[in-house]
């Protein structure tokens, strides 16, 4: 049996430009999809999975993300007295159990690689997830149960999800050089960064969910720049090729791109419209405006 996944790291220490002026006091992360914010769905997909310690990569101005996944006493001394019993529930779920939760600062914004680098202490000599919360999945089983599932029934080793993007599109992922396919399993020979479409070796895209084994560490200790001057993920797992498995998992469900404008519009109408309490009324919204078109 393979050692259980029980950490996930979630790099929350992004500026958020792409939504500015949104994000200009608040986190991209904090905001909400329907009525939760993204970061919330990552953390439900992450407890859904089995795991059981929550780690934070921050940076300024995100004390915010903290203060969500606190308790908030006034608040839930308001709802009680006004027997709002439902909310009061749904709010005490929304929070991981005392002790689960750790908080540590990216310094300086020099990408996702250095976010994940940074968690390494806390994370220690085990296999670790990291969700990106800007990458919104709607799935009947979760995409990181789903990985887990499947590294478990694997016996180890590195996984990562992938998907398949249009050929033009390549130059906005990590893109896999794919080896053998057996279902939705795909043995990974090679990963790019960004790489132009005439160049790229597939379609076949990773999207922010990863099972990594803790060996990317000592290779993210390097702090080697790749594309957009920036210490990339991609690069060092790139160098993890070769020795631990290596899989990309072709998820069931659909992913909404929540760090693009459209992609967050889409997913706020998705979500609406996969609630029972909600997609009656949406369903007549979207009609009602694509008539107008």
């Amino acid at each position: 049996m393979p050692t259980k996944v029980r950490k996930a790291v979630f790099p929350v220490g992004g500026l958020g430009t792409r939504f500015l002026p949104a994000t200009k006091a608040m986190p991209k992360e904090m905001l909400p999809v329907v009525d939760k914010p993204l970061i919330q769905y990552a953390v439900e997909e992450a407890r859904d999975a089995g795991i059981e310690e929550f780690i934070f990569v921050t940076g300024r101005g995100k004390s915010i993300i903290e203060d969500h996944f606190d308790r908030s006493y006034e608040l839930e001394s308001v709802l009680q007295e006004r027997q709002k019993d439902s909310l009061l529930q749904e709010l005490h779920a929304s929070v991981p159990k005392a002790g689960t939760i750790a908080y540590i600062r990216q310094q300086e914004p020099l990408g996702l690689g250095h976010a994940v680098w940074c968690a390494k202490r806390l994370v220690g000599d085990e296999p670790f997830a990291v969700i990106l919360a800007d990458d919104l999945i709607l799935a009947d089983t979760p995409c990181l149960a789903q990985m887990t599932a499947m590294r478990e029934e694997k016996g180890g080793g590195n996984m990562l999800a992938v998907m398949e993007v249009p050929k033009e599109h390549t130059s906005r992922y990590g893109i896999l050089s794919p080896g053998k396919e057996t279902g939705n399993l795909i043995e990974i020979n090679g990963l790019v960064e960004k790489p132009a479409p005439e160049a790229a070796p597939s379609n076949l895209a990773v999207i922010g969910r990863y099972i990594l084994e803790p060996g990317i560490f000592g290779l993210l200790e390097n702090q080697s720049r790749g594309a957009g001057n920036e210490i990339q993920l991609t690069d060092a797992l790139s160098s993890l090729l070769g020795g631990d498995p290596f899989y990309g998992l072709k998820f069931d469900g659909t992913r909404y791109d929540c760090g693009d404008k459209i992609g967050f519009l889409e997913a706020n109408i998705a979500f609406a419209l996969n609630r029972d309490d909600m997609k009656g009324d949406m369903g007549d919204i979207v009609k009602k405006i694509a008539n107008k078109l």
